[in-house]
């Protein structure tokens, strides 16, 4: 548990560019996790260098992060992809 780091749902960012390709290899990150602890794993992982870049654009305030949700906001949810299979 992070004492004293305050929660934000919509961080402060200059040019990031996320696409689903990027954004996936954060999926395994260890959720909740601050902009230091989610460039380390992304370092660790070899995530390609955008995903560094963009993580690197968030302005840092101690912001703890539940989720890539908290990153970007449009990222789709597993909901967003499934259908209904009786319908074909």
């Amino acid at each position: 548990m992070r004492p004293n780091l305050k929660q934000s749902k919509k961080p402060k960012t200059k040019n990031m560019y996320w696409t689903l390709e990027l954004a996936s290899k954060l999926e395994d990150a260890p959720w909740p996790a601050t902009k230091e602890e989610l460039i380390d794993y992304a370092t660790r992982s070899g995530a390609p260098l955008e995903v560094l870049e963009n993580l690197q654009e968030i302005e840092d305030e101690g912001d703890v992060y539940e989720s890539i949700e908290d990153i970007w906001p449009d990222y789709p949810s597993k909901e967003d992809f499934l259908f209904n299979e009786d319908e074909y």
